[in-house]
């Protein structure tokens, strides 16, 4: 198959797998078609741009999210160390800087002479040799063509997935608003928004009747369901939005010094802190009536919209009929797909399948067998999940504990069996890591 292999696309799963392929002494070209061929929802040419938020979730141990950023770790990700040297406070999330973010990536990149960057669209998959494509949710037509070869049916292919808004941090009223974390966690890493009921119904009656960019009718069952626009969770009744972006929960107003009816969290998006995310107000409203209906919440009536939110569609082929558990095509060796075109969900999702898919790009170009971590640990549980064919209909899945068999004996407590999960992961993972010499070293 030679010593030199091509990635296709240089978001976090690409760059992650070009580093991986490439430290282990393997030539790489990575192909990144911006900005010859910009994408809908790219600000940048960058390597590495996040797209939607800047917070790479929970950064705790005892978190599904967390354990994930242990097994990264322990395995070398590069782009994990890049995230942790871009990190902004965001309580015990790890959020990052986007700019610093794809700055690091890049620096790691150009690091190693072994890969050589290439800013030109591919159109069409190698015929042969060692391919990783990770081309992300946001992949070209003539490539998705392409990839038709190995698809078959289309009927899986995309669903819809939404970002949201970006507010200046100097236009945001604070005396509207207080600094705190839930639970007192990150006291000053969130500005949350509390809305009295009178104005959470306006609100709610805004999002009902604001005007939304066009979707068509079929494509509605394809939005992804842990990350619907705000309006459809509207759309849900009344007081849905109270239990995701407007849950009060662990959280007290010191004015009042009671948890407010509702509250909206405002996350830092940068290291100089003067740019605030909408979490979880991700959206496909018209421009002009986002800046209508985000204004009608308190601490937001003279916001400043350096983003706006907007909706795109986002790729992703049937791997549980395509895919082995180290992401490899079943009908070709040496075929690797990594990131979210497969189904995975999330930014160390991505990275963790572009982490695989490198280390079996270079076992292959090393005319070895690719290795699987086990199935004790959440990567392994998650490529497991992506090539099963029992799973049927297919759904993006993020990392989460369902994944992972329950520890043995009774732990009654959620927390502690969390613990017993990650603690039996990491076990099994360092094992693992020792007998696979070839891929970690002796």
């Amino acid at each position: 198959m030679g010593d030199e292999a091509v990635v296709i696309g240089a978001g976090l799963a690409g760059c992650e797998a070009a580093w991986q392929i490439a430290r282990r002494g393997h030539h790489v070209r990575l192909f990144e078609m911006r900005p010859e061929n910009p994408t809908p929802a790219h600000q940048t040419d960058r390597l590495a741009e996040l797209v939607c938020s800047n917070s790479l979730k929970s950064d705790r141990m005892g978190t599904a999210p967390g354990l994930f950023k242990e097994e990264l770790g322990e395995m070398g990700s590069m782009i994990l160390a890049c995230a942790r040297r871009a990190a902004v406070p965001a309580g015990q999330a790890l959020a990052v800087d986007r700019g610093r973010f794809s700055d690091a990536v890049e620096s790691a990149i150009s690091s190693l002479p072994e890969i050589q960057l290439v800013r030109s669209e591919v159109t069409d998959i190698p015929e042969s040799g060692v391919v990783v494509v990770a081309t992300g949710p946001l992949t070209s037509a003539p490539l998705l063509n392409s990839l038709h070869t190995f698809v078959g049916s289309p009927d899986r292919l995309f669903f819809f997935d939404a970002i949201s808004p970006i507010v200046s941090a100097d236009s945001i009223d604070m005396e509207s608003c207080f600094a705190a974390g839930r639970y007192g966690r990150g006291e000053d890493h969130y500005l949350n928004c509390p809305i009295d009921p009178e104005r959470y119904a306006l609100f709610h009656e805004g999002l009902l009747s604001a005007e939304r960019a066009p979707i068509k009718d079929f494509e509605r069952k394809k939005l992804f369901e842990a990350c619907l626009p705000i309006e459809e969770l509207a759309a849900r009744g009344e007081r849905t939005m109270l239990f995701g972006p407007f849950k009060p929960v662990g959280l007290i107003d010191p004015k009042t010094a009671k948890r407010p009816f509702g509250v909206l969290q405002l996350r830092r998006e940068n290291t100089a802190g003067d740019m605030y995310n909408l979490v979880g107000c991700q959206t496909r409203l018209t421009y002009p009536e986002q800046r209508r209906v985000f204004r009608m919440i308190p601490a937001l009536e003279n916001a400043e919209f350096l983003r706006l939110g907007s909706m795109h569609r986002n790729a992703y082929v049937d791997s549980p009929r395509l895919l082995t558990a180290g992401l490899e095509y079943r009908d070709r060796k040496g075929l690797f797909l990594a990131g979210q075109i497969t189904g995975c969900e999330g930014y160390t999702e991505a990275a963790g399948t572009g982490l695989l898919a490198g280390l079996g790009a270079a076992a292959r170009l090393e005319r070895r067998e690719p290795a699987v971590p086990p199935e004790e640990t959440l990567l392994g549980s998650l490529t497991r999940y992506l090539s099963n064919p029992m799973v049927d209909p297919f759904q993006p899945m993020n990392v989460n504990f369902g994944l992972l068999a329950p520890p043995e004996g009774r732990v009654r407590r959620k927390r502690e069996r969390h613990l017993a999960m990650c603690e039996r992961s990491m076990e099994a993972l360092r094992r693992w890591m020792t007998v696979e010499t070839s891929s970690f070293g002796s």
